[in-house]
């Protein structure tokens, strides 16, 4: 199972890492993959200073935004999938 990870610690939060987790929540979902994609919050990365950090299995995406899960969703989880 592929594994979405966000960060929700303090610098993450305030920068609006459940929004992101939520819009990650809601891809997996539409796109009916729940059997095989997992998000779950997790705490810092040591990443502060650069934004919102997921990390997808192994690969860390930094100062992320709701918009740009859309694409780490559909350039990298997907494509994994099939």
């Amino acid at each position: 199972m592929m594994t979405i990870s966000v960060c929700i610690g303090s610098a993450c939060h305030k920068r609006g890492s459940y929004a992101i987790l939520n819009r990650f929540k809601a891809l997996v979902e539409e796109k009916g993959v729940s059997d095989k994609v997992s998000v779950t919050p997790a705490f810092c990365f040591g990443e502060c200073k650069n934004g919102v950090t997921v990390k997808v299995d192994d690969k860390l995406f930094l100062g992320m935004t709701e918009e740009s899960a859309e694409d780490v969703f559909n350039r990298y989880v997907l494509p994994k999938l099939s």
